[in-house]
């Protein structure tokens, strides 16, 4: 099981407690990507402390194999001195190094098994990120536009089942009360030219019959 893998059973657990607290939905998104981003950073982390040890491992190599040459240069020269014991003791040594060694490809190869889950881990996880910064983009402005949806909805459904509308009835009768009343306390309306000019053919007809009366009395 990768790195990665753990990590994302974590993830999974913390983010499935959350929806059963039924929590909000922009919380969740940010806290995955969150522990996403947090786990990410452990495991450069973790990557950079296995390359470390890696680089220790062959410096310790070099360092065995020189030894290695070294005690052979000794029991060499020991054979030309015809020192046996010595040749044999740096012989021993030799042997010692050898398997120092070969403990130390082992341990590397181990390292480099390390570092190749730990890389892949890592690729896996910038690509799950990224992906996942995308969609948290997304669903962030989903969930913004939905939470205003819903509250612009109640706020309508609200208005239509109160008395709103029947207060703006009430308020226009009362304008319009307002309105007769300062009609009828005003002055009278000046006559308008019309007016004026049909008035002064009644008061024609009337001097026209005026004048018919008087002359049937003069009779």
């Amino acid at each position: 099981m990768g790195i990665f893998t753990r990590a994302r059973d974590i993830i999974s657990a913390n983010i499935n407690a959350m929806l059963d607290q039924a929590e909000d939905p922009e919380k969740i998104v940010n806290l995955m990507v969150r522990e996403m981003e947090d786990t990410l950073i452990e495991l450069k982390a973790s990557c950079a402390g296995a390359k470390a040890a890696k680089r220790r491992i062959e410096q310790d190599q070099e360092f065995a194999r020189k030894q290695i040459t070294e005690w052979a240069d000794r029991a060499q020269r020991a054979v030309d001195k015809g020192r046996d014991d010595l040749a044999r003791e740096a012989l021993v040594e030799k042997r010692r190094q050898v398997e120092h060694v070969e403990a130390l490809d082992r341990e590397l190869a181990q390292c480099g098994g390390v570092i190749d889950q730990y890389q892949d881990d890592l690729k896996l996880l910038e690509e799950k990120l990224n992906a996942a910064r995308e969609r948290q983009r997304v669903l962030v402005q989903r969930h913004i536009h939905a939470v205003h949806k819903r509250r612009a909805q109640c706020d309508i459904r609200r208005m239509e089942t109160s008395d709103a509308f029947s207060r703006f009835d009430d308020v226009e009768h009362r304008i319009d009360r307002l309105e007769a009343e300062a009609d009828l306390s005003g002055p009278p309306p000046l006559p308008s030219l019309r007016d004026a000019i049909d008035a002064l053919d009644d008061d024609n007809e009337i001097e026209q019959e005026l004048r018919r009366l008087k002359s049937s009395a003069a009779r």
